[in-house]
């Protein structure tokens, strides 16, 4: 018998665009969500692999014929296995080393027959099998659980499984007993080990394999525990692991490896953030998109990474162990940067892709999910096409019970195995979703008669997220949904939360990008943000800390982007500049593009002043997105998915020269933040502590032509803030609040020029800069430019 692989020695591409058939959410070419293209998907073609078994050749010839010819039969005997192989457990899942050996185990309902593949590291990379276990359905199966345990010499050994079934597409199935697939629970993924190197023969997607674990695979923690710091503390930042060190300027050791961003972590420490949101960190193949980039003269790549192959293993390509250890070297690298990380006082976040998988449409690799149990895990129409919620080609069928224990199961994994803090879930109001009806029975607990509920529909109490909300272990963590899908269902605000779940506010972003601006009609909008969106969360019993408030995220400009551009500029993704989103309320200040005269550079800068400062003094948890510190630019790009070049790298020595100018201007603000009680409440500001304001004290002015916004907030720190934004073209005199006994000190005016747009304590010039403003201040007033932002303190008037 001939043993099977997933393995080509070249690639297809594939159409970026979605063909629609009946319904405009099956898609029947490549998925073009995020910009992609070009998928670097494997051919079918199967490749010769060493045979299993021994085999037995019999010649008999002919008695009736009189030519002589022989006719040739192959009789095959099994080989005897170098393995103790006894029945195994069902639980848990996976594979699990105990009591001297390894016990595996693996859901697939709808499986004829399961197959252990052994495969030496040796044979990885000739797609051989060392050997096949075949598993009784009446020893080695419970219910729709196989499972085997083996004893014997595993060093060096790696697994997967083939399984055997109907191939019939139209009911769902995808059965290939030729494939070896990847197990859902397998902790580590191996193929390549080096990250953008093509695998034997150029191949995309060579062969790969699960580490199988040892008794001995123990890491020393040194005591590490959860930060537990409450959400209303956080300040979280956006992190691409290999983007922020892989530049030459980072002059890192191990640049674009976890521990490259270790030997960095001082950078957040001064930066002031306090959470570290990692963008994904799940296997998935960097090569996916691999095609030459004409207009770069290089090569594009899966950057981000949003196309999971395996929930369970880290990436072993940001690894400098590489595939050292069988991937164990690379998963101790990953919980050391968690361990480091907590040392300086972070929390961790992973963004995970529970919405789809790397294995995309029918014409996509079948590398795990798709042949275990394809009608399962994926939600399904009814003649077997795809649902693409995801705009990735599939969707994973989350409120399926077997599904969404899997997902309860990975996120457990990263909590307690690796440390992690929380998850923030990519497009998860796919979460919400009902799942398939291919087995009403198993999901509803009895037949269904009619279509009472349609696959897709969005559920008011989806399972997963109440098996999630409700878990003993995942109750505790940070939880952040990105409360909306590509299937057009946007939920920022009414995402199913248990009182627990957070969300990325889309709403809160378009609404400071329009105010600062200076689009008529945001200012009453606008206040709501700065309070946190009560308008969206307090009627639902939610707080100000279920907003995670942010003006930009890696998919879009970035903050130097955003002042700098009116239109995207995506050429470089090869892809005509149709992909990216157009609608991105930005402002280039006047002049289209990085390099303009000085009096728009200036603007610029003054907005991106702004921008911060409105995050930083809102109600909420605030995001960075990692190089706005500095004014990282990619040129306008605002879907740099594709690039592993200097257009998503962090640059150290740009960050050096803005270490006094916004950089300097960041950090001030970020520790201004944490020393004010005030700007992290844990709900929502009330008259008694806020009162808002206009060019006079006490009258507001919420009128559609309104550009101005200032209020005063009472803090036991800092006494009482007065905060004000002019988005008007026009400059404009404000009369401050009337506090006998007091004055109001300048702390913030973005309108100046650093180090005086933040007047620090440790400021050589700060008295004589103070003084500037006294004629104004001992009238009560103060003068603002126009699009700037102040910041004033209430003292005691040793004048008086």
């Amino acid at each position: 018998m001939m043993s099977g692989h997933l393995a080509s020695s070249s690639s297809t591409s594939s159409s970026s665009l979605c063909s629609f058939d009946a319904h405009p959410l099956l898609c029947t070419k490549t998925p073009s969500r995020r910009g992609r293209s070009s998928l670097c998907y494997p051919m079918t073609r199967r490749t010769n692999l060493e045979r299993m078994r021994s085999t037995l050749t019999v010649k008999a010839r002919d008695g009736g014929a009189a030519s002589g010819e022989v006719e040739t039969a192959v009789v095959e005997r099994p080989r005897p296995s170098s393995f103790q192989v006894s029945r195994g457990r069902p639980m848990p899942l996976g594979a699990t080393a105990r009591d001297g050996g390894v016990n595996f185990s693996v859901y697939s309902s709808n499986a004829a027959s399961a197959t252990l593949c052994l495969i030496r590291l040796a044979h990885l990379n000739e797609s051989r099998v060392t050997e096949e276990i075949s598993l009784d359905p009446m020893i080695n199966r419970t219910g729709d659980v196989w499972h085997v345990f083996l004893r014997g010499d595993l060093e060096d050994v790696l697994y997967g499984y083939k399984f055997d079934g109907k191939f019939s597409p139209e009911e769902g199935h995808r059965y290939d007993a030729f494939r070896v697939l990847l197990d859902p629970y397998a902790k580590a993924v191996i193929s390549r080990g080096e990250y953008g190197v093509l695998g034997p023969e150029d191949d995309c997607w060579p062969q790969m394999a699960c580490m199988v674990p040892s008794d001995g695979d123990e890491f020393d923690w040194e005591g590490d525990l959860p930060l537990k710091y409450h959400h209303k503390d956080l300040i979280i930042y956006e992190m691409h692991v290999r983007g922020f060190t892989r530049h030459e300027s980072s002059m890192a050791d191990f640049p674009g490896t976890y521990r490259g961003v270790v030997e960095k972590l001082d950078h957040l420490k001064e930066l002031g953030v306090n959470c570290i949101e990692l963008m994904p960190c799940h296997e998935f193949n960097e090569l996916e998109y691999f095609s030459y980039n004409s207009v770069l003269g290089d090569y594009k790549m899966n950057f981000w990474g949003y196309s999971t192959i395996n929930f369970f293993s880290p990436m072993l390509r940001y690894s400098s162990a590489g595939l050292s250890s069988c991937g164990q070297d690379a998963i101790n690298e990953f919980k050391t940067l968690i361990k480091e990380v907590h040392k300086r006082g972070i929390e961790v976040l992973m963004d995970v892709v529970f919405n789809h998988t790397a294995e995309g449409n029918e014409n996509g690799p079948a590398l795990s999910f798709r042949g275990i149990d394809n009608s399962v895990y994926y939600m399904l129409a009814p003649k077997g096409e795809f649902y693409n919620y995801s705009g990735c080609g599939n969707t994973l069928n989350c409120n399926h019970p077997a599904v969404r224990q899997f997902i309860v199961d990975s996120l457990r994994y990263w909590v307690t195995e690796m440390h992690v803090d929380g998850f923030r879930f990519d497009l998860a109001s796919i979460l919400t979703r009902s799942s398939s009806f291919w087995d009403a029975v198993n999901v509803f607990g009895k037949p269904i008669e009619g279509d009472l509920l349609t696959t897709g529909t969005p559920l008011s109490s989806p399972p997963l997220i109440d098996m999630i909300s409700n878990d003993p272990i995942l109750r505790g963590v940070k939880l952040i949904a990105e409360a909306w899908d590509t299937g057009g269902l946007y939920q920022v605000g009414t995402f199913p939360h248990w009182g627990i779940w957070s969300e990325w506010n889309g709403k809160y972003r378009d609404v400071v990008r329009q105010f600062i601006k200076g689009t008529d009609g945001f200012s009453g909008a606008f206040a709501e943000s700065l309070c946190g969106s009560p308008n969206l969360y307090q009627e639902g019993g939610r707080r100000p800390w279920n907003s995670v408030n942010f003006v930009c995220a890696h998919d879009g400009f970035t903050l130097a982007d955003l002042v700098s551009y009116n239109d995207k500029h995506n050429l470089a993704n090869g892809e005509d500049n149709n992909d990216g989103e157009n609608h991105n309320n930005s402002w280039n200040c006047g002049q289209e593009g990085e390099f303009a005269i000085t009096s728009v550079k200036r603007l610029r800068k003054r907005q991106m002043r702004n921008f911060f400062v409105c995050l930083m003094v809102s109600q909420g948890i605030p995001m960075i997105y990692m190089g706005d510190e500095y004014g990282h630019t990619k040129g306008g790009n605002n879907n740099s998915y594709c690039h592993d070049n200097y257009i998503n790298y962090f640059r150290w020595d740009k960050k050096e020269e803005s270490s006094s100018d916004f950089y300097r201007f960041c950090s001030l603000m970020t520790k201004f933040r944490h020393e004010c009680e005030s700007l992290g409440l844990s709900d929502f500001p009330t008259a008694e502590r806020l009162q808002w304001h206009g060019h006079l004290p006490g009258k507001p002015d919420w009128s559609e032509t309104s550009r101005f916004v200032a209020y005063t907030m009472v803090d036991s720190v800092k006494c009482e803030i007065y905060i004000a934004f002019n988005a008007s073209h026009l400059p404009v005199t404000v009369v401050l609040p009337e506090r006998p006994g007091y004055r109001w000190e300048p702390l913030v005016d973005t309108s100046k020029c650093t180090p005086f747009d933040f007047l620090s304590s440790d400021l050589p010039e700060r008295d004589v800069a103070v003084k500037q403003y006294a004629q104004f201040l001992d009238s009560n007033l103060y003068p603002m430019l126009s699009y700037s932002s102040i910041i004033l303190l209430l003292s005691p008037d040793t004048s008086a």
